[in-house]
């Protein structure tokens, strides 16, 4: 669906959802946090209408000085609730949600999230809504990229040397992340479930690549990579410390995450960041604490908000066949009105210059030992 531009249209909304129950519940409704097991949100969630969360203020375009507002939305499903559920019941749920959206005014919806990933990949929420909807998927691909890309330079990790792994490859931001990582790495290892899927997807990317290209469905192969990128639709943590090689980098860009917290709790000789991160323009307040600092925003929800500031109301990124022009164009729009990609941070927390010299420091003591 195209929306014409109009004088009135400077709004956006963007649906999220409890990822994990207990804290995102509270940061909305504290006592039901407290008091609600994280199995009591899972199974309540299923009765639970649309939440309105909060007015987005101040955002302000670099390059033309337009303000635009917007609003956070809530489909109250879990993922585990949205991947239990009938595909058509998730669906209804996160149409509901992105009426609530039509309501407010909104020009452009983003899909946040698992609401992003369910079934065709908002291709049934689109045709549902007269709204206009994106995923946010192609901003995303840019900002794990540039992530990786900056990550192995202060790890003092020489791309055009080094192994790139990406799990979750098959899936519609890995695969795009694969197409360009492999044409920059000594060596490219491609990670999913569906062996059939990787077979094809090497196929493609053999020509393109610097290097070789290897496929497995077994994780025991990261431990020969120096650079991860992670982007699974897992419910559940996927990589674990044992299989990671010292002075690797691990960007996770899947919420739920990836990552297990044991990595960061029992291996000092790694880096592991949160992919996606973007500086916001303006003096952007949103009225609601998501776990990152003031200003910053997850790459999807940044899509959603670079699309409203350029007056692009069309369904942007829906489907799970993106493009390397549409990765390109969404990155220059987002460059143009003044989106960054922000400093890293692992595990909602900022990630120092000290500490990724130990990482570093802590790296080389094993390679010692060994």
């Amino acid at each position: 669906m195209v929306v014409e531009p109009g004088r009135d249209m400077d709004s956006f909304a963007f649906i999220i959802h409890p990822i994990d129950p207990k804290r995102d519940v509270s940061r909305k409704f504290p006592l039901l946090g407290k008091v609600l097991s994280e199995r009591q949100i899972d199974f309540f969630s299923t009765f639970f209408p649309p939440v309105y969360i909060s007015e987005i203020e101040g955002i302000t375009s670099q390059a033309t000085g337009k303000v635009i507002k917007g609003w956070f939305i809530a489909c109250p499903y879990t993922p585990r609730r949205m991947m239990q559920l009938p595909e058509r019941t998730v669906y209804r749920k996160i149409i509901q949600t992105g009426r609530m959206a039509e309501k407010l005014g909104a020009n452009i919806l983003g899909l946040g999230a698992f609401t992003s990933v369910i079934g065709d990949a908002g291709v049934t929420i689109a045709n549902a809504l007269d709204v206009p909807v994106t995923t946010g998927d192609s901003f995303t691909v840019a900002m794990a990229v540039q992530a990786i890309r900056e990550a192995a330079h202060v790890m003092d990790i020489k791309l055009e040397d080094a192994t790139v792994a990406i799990v979750g490859a098959t899936g519609a931001i890995g695969r795009v992340c694969s197409e360009l990582l492999a044409g920059e790495a000594a060596q490219t290892l491609l990670l999913a479930r569906d062996e059939k899927k990787l077979a094809d997807l090497r196929d493609r990317l053999q020509l393109k690549s610097r290097g070789g290209v290897f496929i497995s469905t077994k994780m025991d192969i990261l431990k020969d990579a120096q650079l991860i990128l992670t982007v699974t639709s897992s419910l559940h943590d996927v990589i674990h410390p044992e299989v990671l090689q010292a002075g690797s980098v691990i960007c996770d860009v899947a919420r739920p995450r990836d990552v297990s917290a044991m990595v960061t709790a029992m291996r000092d000789d790694i880096l592991v960041i949160d992919g996606g991160m973007v500086d916001v323009p303006g003096s952007v307040n949103f009225h609601f604490n998501f776990g990152f600092p003031e200003g910053k925003a997850y790459a999807c929800m940044a899509e959603t908000i670079a699309l409203a500031l350029e007056g692009r109301f069309e369904d942007y990124t829906v489907g799970r066949e993106i493009t390397l022009e549409r990765v390109n164009e969404i990155s220059a729009i987002a460059a143009k009105h003044g989106f960054r990609m922000s400093g890293f941070r692992s595990f909602e927390r900022e990630v120092t210059n000290a500490q990724i010299e130990a990482v570093k420091h802590n790296a080389r003591k094993k390679g010692q030992r060994g």
